[in-house]
């Protein structure tokens, strides 16, 4: 739990430097409970970790590596959102044309390493149990993260948007 924190500590902090901005990083992030929901789902529901049994190494290195590719998806959305936005176009319609026009992007470099990680899900000899684990962990949080992220990024790319205040060029217009 604490590397994992770590590992969302500095993805935060990279991306809020990147962006030079607080708020925008969060968009990023929230992909992160999705791929992780997707791969503790995969998990569960291939038997590969036991509910009891929530302390495989294996697993705990996938959900790592799920940060930085569930991050990789939104990054494509968020920059191009950001950049629309940046540029006067509304919220909402910055993100719905960012969504589409990077929609194959991301499936095609999602799906390439989805398909990529399939050897590890038919492993078999020495030490194919915790490849499995890994493979499920990675291909699972993958999959669910591509598929509902591409709709769910969008949306909380605007809701940071109007929480965080926008533009905030209403000042910059009266003087």
């Amino acid at each position: 739990a604490q590397v994992f924190g770590l590992a969302l500590l500095f993805v935060f902090l990279i991306l809020a430097a990147q962006y030079e901005s607080w708020s925008t990083p969060f968009s990023v992030l929230m992909g992160t409970p999705i791929a992780v929901f997707g791969a503790m789902a995969g998990l569960f529901l291939s038997g590969l970790v036991l509910p009891g049994y929530e302390n495989n190494v294996f697993a705990q290195i996938g959900l790592v590596m799920l940060i930085g590719l569930a991050a990789k998806n939104a990054i494509l959305i968020v920059e191009f959102a950001k950049l629309k936005r940046d540029a006067g176009e509304p919220a909402l319609d910055a993100a719905l044309e960012a969504a589409k026009d990077r929609f194959r992007p991301i499936l095609m470099t999602a799906f390439s390493f989805i398909l990529g990680v399939l050897p590890l899900l038919v492993a078999t000899g020495a030490g194919a149990e915790a490849r499995k684990v890994m493979g499920m962990t990675v291909f699972s949080g993958m999959l669910v993260a591509t598929v509902l992220g591409t709709i769910l990024v969008p949306a909380l790319f605007v809701f940071i948007d109007r929480i965080s205040g926008g533009l905030k060029t209403d000042s910059q217009d009266g003087s």
